[in-house]
């Protein structure tokens, strides 16, 4: 755990991260541990998805409810942007350090939103290599920045779990070497590990499945 680092010279406190990356990390009810977020509103493939009917992003949670209610949503926005500042991997490193609550050996990035970019995953990457001792949840739809950045760089670290998400309901996700899947069941028998949430009064508890390797395919019920 460090409580500073250092920003052209100077001390970057807790405070200074929070503003570089635009928000404290978050923390859900059903995660043993924090998470980041950004807004469900700047979903690339996402944002298509919601608007069909059996896709798993429609109906999104991110966009109704608490988030439409509180303004959430809106309020989430600026910290796409924020992504570019040349800071912003050391703040979120930072702030991954200093503030992940509950069991910190584990993060989970995107509880709402998604990867924005190739240069967007590559940051997370960077995030990741400086917090070696933590295990890194990344689930997307993002598909193609997945395999762009395969191409270009190999690999992902291996504190890094990229999980990707089917886009319709008791469908599968693609088959990309490098990364492992999670999907949602409805009518069809549930593949691979099913979730125990939902006996679970809906949290993890000390299931970490979504984080292992060992598990190639996660599905949850469809809620």
């Amino acid at each position: 755990m460090f409580l500073c680092t250092v920003r052209r010279g100077i001390i970057m406190t807790i405070k200074d991260s929070v503003y570089t990356v635009g928000s404290n990390l978050s923390n859900v009810g059903k995660l043993p541990c924090s998470s980041f977020n950004l807004s469900a509103g700047h979903c690339k493939t996402g944002a298509k998805l919601v608007k069909i009917e059996g896709s798993v992003c429609f109906g999104c949670y991110a966009l109704g409810g608490n988030y439409q209610r509180f303004g959430h949503i809106e309020s989430m926005k600026p910290k796409t942007a924020r992504i570019n500042s040349p800071q912003w991997v050391k703040s979120m490193a930072h702030l991954i350090s200093t503030q992940n609550k509950g069991d910190t050996d584990y993060f989970r990035w995107h509880d709402s939103g998604d990867i924005q970019s190739v240069s967007h995953l590559r940051k997370i990457v960077e995030v990741c290599n400086l917090t070696p001792g933590v295990n890194h949840w990344l689930p997307t739809r993002e598909y193609k920045f997945v395999k762009d950045y395969l191409k270009i760089y190999g690999n992902f670290p291996a504190n890094l779990m990229v999980r990707l998400s089917a886009h319709m309901v008791d469908q599968l996700p693609p088959n990309i070497q490098g990364t492992t899947g999670s999907a949602v069941a409805d009518k069809e028998t549930p593949k691979g590990f099913v979730c125990p949430a939902p006996t679970q009064g809906g949290q993890c508890v000390d299931c970490r499945a979504c984080w292992d390797i060992k598990q190639p395919l996660v599905t949850y019920h469809k809620h």
